[in-house]
Formats: C-alpha cells, structure tokens, sequence
C-alpha cells in the first residue's frame, strides 16, 4: 500500500495539471494489470508451442559446462604421443558399448564387435573395461597392472595416458545434462507453464514496459509520446542484452563454479531439471532488469527527480548501493557473479551520469535561446511601437500644416465652394456702391 501510494504521488508530480481521485488512480490501475494479464496470457500460449526449442536452448548451457569438464580429464595428445585420443561424444559411446558388450561371453563379444563394425569404437570400449579394473587397484600398482597384461604397445600407451589425466569412467556427460531427473508427475507440466511465462515476459516485455509508463505517466502530450516509443525500443533493447550476457557470460561461469565446487566435495552434480530451469530463468532475467537501470534513471530525471548534481555528489553512496542490489538479486554467493552484474550496472550508472549532464546541457541551450528570442521579439516590439508613436506624432503635424496651406492658397484646392475664398470684382463693387448709397 505503502508503494501503491508513492505511486500516485509520482503520477500527480509528474503531471499537476492531470490531478485525480483516489479512485480514479485505482480504476487506471486495474486497466494496467489487466492489459499486462492479457499480453502476458497471450505470450505463454505462443510460448508454450516452441517448449521443446526453449528446453534445449536452456540446457545448453549445464550440457556444454559438463561436456567441457569432461574434455579437460581426457588425455592431451600432445603429451603422450602415439595415442588415439577421443573427444567427449566418443568416449560417452565407448561407455555405453562396453557395459553391452561385459554382459557378453567372449565368443558373443567378438561377434558383437564384428557386427558393430567400428573398430576405433571397439579399441576405446576395451580400454574403458581396462581402465575400470585398473582405477579398481591402488595408485602404486595401476601401471604395473596395466604393463603386465601384454596388451600391445598401442593400448598400453593409451591406458598409461588414460590413468594419467583419470577420465570418468561410469558417469555420461551427455546422459547427465539430458536426462535431468524429475522427482514428481506434476514437475514436468509445471517446468513446461514456468518456462512459458518467463519466456512470454521476455517477448512482451516492450509491451508491458508501455503499458507500466502509460500508468506511471499519464496524460503525456505529443511531444512526450514522441519520445516514449524511442524510449522503449532502448529499454527493451537492454533488457535483451541483460539476457543475452547473462545468458553466454555469467550463467556459464555460475555453472561451472558450481560443478567443480560439488566436485571438490566429492559430490555427483546430477542436477534436477526443475531446479536447474527455475535457476537459469531468474538469473537471466534478473540480469535483463538489471540492466533496466539507466532507463529508470533518466526517467526519474526528466520527471524532475534527480539531477545531475545530485547523481554526481552521491556516486559514492550508489556504487555501494549497486553492489548491495547485486549481492541481493544475484542468486549465486560467489564473487565473480557478484562482479559481472555489479560493474554493468556501475559503468550504466556512470553514462546516465553523463547522460543527465548532456540533458541539463541541452535544457539551459534550449532555455537560453527561448529567452533569446524573447528579447528579441519584445524589442522588436519596442521598437515597431515607437514607430507608430512617430508616425502618429508625424502625421498629426503633417495634418496642421496642410490645414494653413490651404487656407493660405485656396487657388490650389480643387474642392466645391472656393466661393467662401474669393469673391468676384460685381460683388466687391455692388459692396461700395451700398456703403456710397448710405452715405
């Protein structure tokens, strides 16, 4: 509740203009979550039809640590010369034809191996059914042992170089990643519904990121929704690499600490499946919100919330807090884990730095020319009014003169009624004669 209501504030801080109830809040709330429930149902369904891709993509992974563990016990050609040295798929099979072939007698063992036809495979499976006897013996006496049986310079070169580098000789790398043990009858129908529901939120992930910033944002104008789409499109392109680094990088890393840590103990990592899918799914995708950060973080400055200053002064106090989150959410103890999720976040954080100060940058230049051009069109205004004053002033005497100019030379007038200026010489004369007559 507590959230729910720092929520809300953020929605009335970042628009004060676009105020609402309490309810209103509520019912724009419920609108989200449902559209998020809908895309994320959609998701799943389309999800769950590619299960068995996103199965072996997830393996991949658990199988290519136990594949390479398993390379590093067999024997380096370059060391010991003249041997026939296996790669991991080969000696997986030679395991597999020899516990066939031991339930054998000798005659059906011969004709088993003639009727196999791969001689190579024949030569590597006797040599696991030696080097089984000889790893039965104590360290001091396996060569002896293996010298005494008069098996040709060849295989005993190669049971030599065998003891040597002390391969697996019960256990297939290849069955163990694959055939990942699942204790109940539900597990699997369960792994399958998780499986799809994190793979729906990473595809509709910029679709719940929209539909999360229409909440947290409401009442966007054009300019605003403009910038959402880029936005979104740079959030969800580092949601994916979060997910594509955790998932080639740390996850491999992780998995390996993991198998040589229960190895050490004399522990056999037969990892369960649902285990190991739960695991492999929060890391990559707490990684991919990991790398939300500077998203989030310029949000909270274009809503006014942090400041370059402020992000600048404090970088102390969020580099123990990226590290803190890290220790947190990472879901491995170990400290290379910790590292590969620590420093992203520590260099992402150090570019919304710059970010923030490009932004401000670019404010105060906008701000600036805005005023600018202010004061431009006020003095332009200014100066258009003392035009008009002038003009009106101008005009006003031009007005005075032109009365006294008419009146002082009427014969330029051209109007009616120039009678009222000069009078005629009969109606001058007819004057004097009645000033004579009263005489």
């Amino acid at each position: 509740m507590y959230l729910l209501k720092k929520v809300f504030e953020l929605r009335e801080k970042s628009h004060p203009d676009h105020e609402k109830p309490f309810l209103e809040h509520l019912e724009d709330l419920r609108v989200m979550i449902t559209r998020v429930v809908v895309t994320l149902v959609v998701s799943m369904i389309i999800c769950f039809t590619f299960q068995k891709q996103l199965m072996h993509i997830l393996r991949a992974p658990a199988e290519d640590v136990m594949v390479t563990k398993q390379m590093e016990t067999m024997p380096d050609a370059e060391t010991h010369k003249g041997i026939k040295v296996p790669d991991v798929a080969t000696w997986d099979e030679a395991k597999k034809v020899e516990r066939i072939a031991a339930s054998l007698d000798e005659a059906q063992r011969l004709k088993f191996y003639t009727t196999l036809a791969k001689p190579d495979m024949e030569f590597h499976a006797r040599s696991v059914t030696l080097l089984r006897a000889a790893k039965a013996l104590p360290d001091k006496k396996r060569i002896a042992f293996v010298k005494d049986l008069d098996l040709g310079e060849e295989m005993t070169v190669q049971l030599v170089a065998l003891l040597d580098s002390d391969p697996d000789v019960n256990s297939s790398a290849e069955s163990n990643s694959r055939m990942m043990s699942a204790l109940k009858p539900t597990e699997t129908f369960m792994l399958s519904m998780k499986l799809a529901f994190y793979a729906g939120i990473v595809l509709a992930f910029p679709l719940l990121l929209m539909f999360i910033l229409q909440f947290v944002l409401p009442g966007l104008h054009e300019q605003e929704r403009k910038i959402l789409w880029p936005a979104m499109a740079i959030g969800f392109g580092l949601f994916i690499g979060g997910v594509l680094f955790a998932y080639f990088f740390v996850l491999p890393r992780a998995l390996l600490f993991f198998y040589e840590w229960g190895g050490d103990l004399g522990v056999s990592n037969d990892w369960r499946i649902g285990e190991y899918i739960s695991f492999a799914t929060q890391f990559t995708l707490l990684f991919g919100l990991a790398f939300e950060l500077p998203v989030v973080v310029m949000v909270m400055v274009k809503l006014g919330l942090l400041t370059y200053e402020t992000m600048a002064k404090t970088r102390a106090y969020a580099i123990v807090a990226i590290f803190i989150a890290a220790a947190v959410i990472t879901p491995t103890p170990d400290i290379m884990t910790l590292l590969l999720m620590a420093l992203p976040m520590l260099v992402m954080y150090e570019i919304c730095i710059w970010l923030a100060w490009l932004d401000r940058k670019k404010s105060r230049a906008t701000e600036a020319a805005e005023e600018a051009e202010l004061k431009q069109r006020r003095l332009e205004w200014m100066l258009n009014n003392d035009e008009r004053e002038e003009h009106a002033i101008t005009a006003e005497h031009s007005g005075e003169d032109g009365w006294h100019n008419d009146y002082m030379h009427p014969e330029d007038d051209n109007i009616e009624g120039d009678e009222e200026w000069t009078k005629p010489d009969d109606a001058v004369t007819g004057d004097a004669k009645d000033e004579n007559k009263k005489d």
